[in-house]
């Protein structure tokens, strides 16, 4: 791409008070007529220099510059063996051969593409971002075959942009990307004349664009490069399907609208349909290619087909409870009981910040720091209670903060901890209004409970490709994790120290059995009728759920709430009855001497 460094091009009349005329000619967009992506141009002040007069035309009293005229003056400028492709210059230099665009340059990044910054939460980087925002973008001379002005027009060029984001791959999504075009070359297109080719590069390179930021992979490693590769495939045979292809930077650019629709379309589908039932087997002889040029050693991993064989049946809601699982079991790894410990755990935290993790580290990294900040903040206020009225109430202030700074970064069931915290410090209308919120939040249909059951095609449509970070922040529940060392609410105190006389860190309380719990204990201060209401729901979700919302593993310290609550009313009866059940149950949390202990106080 080469562009006059004379000129410049502006979106608005206003932005030229940036640059100086006397040095730089300002070029106007004038997007009114023309589809998403393609703009025409006519300079501000119409000053014509000879590398642009014979372009010019006149056009509502303003002097347009033509596309088709641009390259044709271009061309004729070249050597005799240049030809036109595209909106490029092609031409030979000895055997080598390439493209020449002569374009022009805009600093400003193009309103229509704003949308793109505000997608880019996981990738690229936020530094990447702001330097392809900064660097603007260029238009080249080609219009769109179905607009109104197709020989004057100009395309909203990315190139640059692009560019970048391949430098921001990693080695397997760059591999993923060769892959596609060896197998769009020797497979999709193969025999294929170059007008008969529908797809090209460029549309492979958007897909993968498009499969990085919406988090399709749970990673891109080489052991799933085929995996990746196919998914990707897939993502091109939907928009052929439906016969749009959004262009990466601005959606509503449909690539496809212009070539790939009626018969061609149908064409096409079926050649990849074709492809699709064969299998991820259709992609194996490109792979060959690849490990025989040594970029990859796959005849000796059998790994690599095995795990792609595998991962191939696999949805996005399968990758997407595995990732969560997989974070839901790391919360515990970074535990601490004062202060100290949890300053030095988010010390270790930071230190990470600065290196290029994965999505899903990124995630765990995500939870963990909550883990962290949940634990801090019960510690703080352990630490300053009872002190003077002035640092209790600092110190509160100061743990509200961390809880509800944690909950807004984490998941549904993280704002619980919120609800416990009022209940702690006795605000227990404070807790219900937090109750009432997240039991509304925790009914809906596509939330996730502990990475064990989802409803696929509700979760899917509420969130289907969005990013892993707003997933969890919308659809994921863990159960909630309490530190032994931590002491809580007096209700649990037995139960806490039982479990850690047998050396076990930590009880896990299901979402809705702690806000049933929470509910309960906060409405026998304030409202007695509700807090029956309470129980009640609490005893059917412990007495029906068939592992939706209770764990197996977990439901001894279920039943053994539901005892506790039973026990507060004064039915002696049913308390007993819940005590016995949660001795039958898995001992994950050893409180089994807690239990003991309750049914012992039942009748004195």
């Amino acid at each position: 791409m080469c562009w006059p460094n004379r000129y410049r091009v502006i979106w608005d009349e206003h932005e030229s008070q940036y640059y100086n005329n006397s040095s730089k000619e300002l070029i106007l967009c004038d997007c009114s007529e023309s589809p998403p992506g393609f703009t025409l141009l006519y300079l501000l002040s119409p000053t014509l220099h000879n590398e642009i007069q014979g372009a010019c035309f006149r056009m509502k009293n303003r002097y347009y510059i033509s596309s088709s005229k641009h390259r044709q003056i271009k061309c004729s400028s070249e050597s005799q063996s240049s030809y036109l492709h595209g909106p490029c210059v092609s031409r030979y230099h000895g055997i080598l051969g390439y493209d020449l665009a002569h374009c022009f340059a805009s600093d400003i990044w193009p309103p229509s593409a704003s949308s793109w910054i505000d997608r880019s939460h996981s990738w690229p980087p936020p530094h990447i971002v702001d330097d392809i925002v900064k660097s603007g973008c260029h238009f080249v001379a080609i219009g769109h075959k179905l607009g109104r002005h197709e020989n004057n027009e100009w395309r909203i060029s990315f190139s640059l942009a692009e560019q970048k984001l391949v430098y921001a791959m990693n080695h397997p999504q760059f591999l993923t990307y060769g892959l596609l075009k060896l197998f769009l070359n020797r497979v999709i297109n193969k025999g294929l004349d170059d007008g008969d080719k529908l797809l090209c590069s460029y549309h492979m390179k958007t897909a993968v664009f498009w499969a990085i930021q919406q988090n399709m992979m749970p990673q891109w490693c080489p052991h799933t490069l085929l995996y990746c590769s196919w998914v990707c495939f897939k993502l091109i045979l939907k928009w052929v399907y439906e016969g749009v292809c959004p262009n990466f930077f601005i959606p509503s650019n449909n690539m496809f609208l212009s070539n790939i629709h009626g018969e061609a379309q149908n064409s096409l589908f079926i050649k990849l349909h074709t492809l699709y039932k064969m299998g991820i087997q259709s992609m194996m002889e490109t792979l060959t290619i690849l490990s025989c040029n040594g970029c990859i050693d796959f005849m000796r991993d059998p790994d690599i087909y095995f795990c792609a064989e595998e991962d191939a049946q696999f949805s996005e809601v399968d990758f997407d409870l595995t990732l969560f699982r997989e974070v839901d079991t790391s919360r515990g790894s970074l535990s601490a009981s004062n202060v100290h410990g949890c300053i030095q755990n988010l010390r270790i935290i930071e230190q990470t910040m600065s290196l290029p993790l994965t999505q899903n580290q990124i995630i765990m990294r995500q939870s963990l720091t909550n883990s962290i900040l949940q634990n801090l903040a019960f510690i703080i206020h352990i630490n300053t209670y009872p002190q003077e009225n002035k640092s209790t109430y600092r110190a509160d202030k100061i743990s509200c903060h961390i809880l509800k700074y944690a909950a807004k970064f984490g998941c549904i069931s993280d704002m619980l901890y919120v609800a416990l915290y009022y209940y702690k410090t006795l605000r227990y209308m404070e807790a219900l209004s937090i109750i009432d919120v997240i039991k509304v939040t925790l009914a809906q249909p596509y939330v996730m409970h502990n990475s064990l059951y989802v409803d696929e095609e509700m979760y899917m449509t509420a969130l289907g490709g969005q990013s892993w970070s707003t997933k969890m922040k919308k659809a994921v529940a863990w159960d909630i994790k309490l530190n032994n060392n931590i002491l809580y609410i007096s209700e649990l105190i037995p139960e806490q120290q039982s479990s850690l006389q047998n050396h076990v860190p930590c009880l896990y309380i299901p979402p809705f059995v702690m806000l049933y719990m929470l509910e309960f204990f906060c409405c026998t201060h304030v409202d007695l009728i509700r807090a029956q209401h309470a129980l009640d729901d609490l005893q059917a979700l412990i007495h029906y759920d068939r592992v939706e919302f209770i764990r197996p593993i977990v439901k001894n310290l279920a039943w053994q709430i539901l005892g506790i609550c039973q026990q507060m009313t004064g039915n002696h009866q049913s308390a007993l009855y819940s005590y016995q059940q949660s001795l039958r149950e898995d001992q994950l949390h050893s409180i089994q001497a807690a239990t003991e202990m309750r049914m012992q106080t039942l009748w004195q």
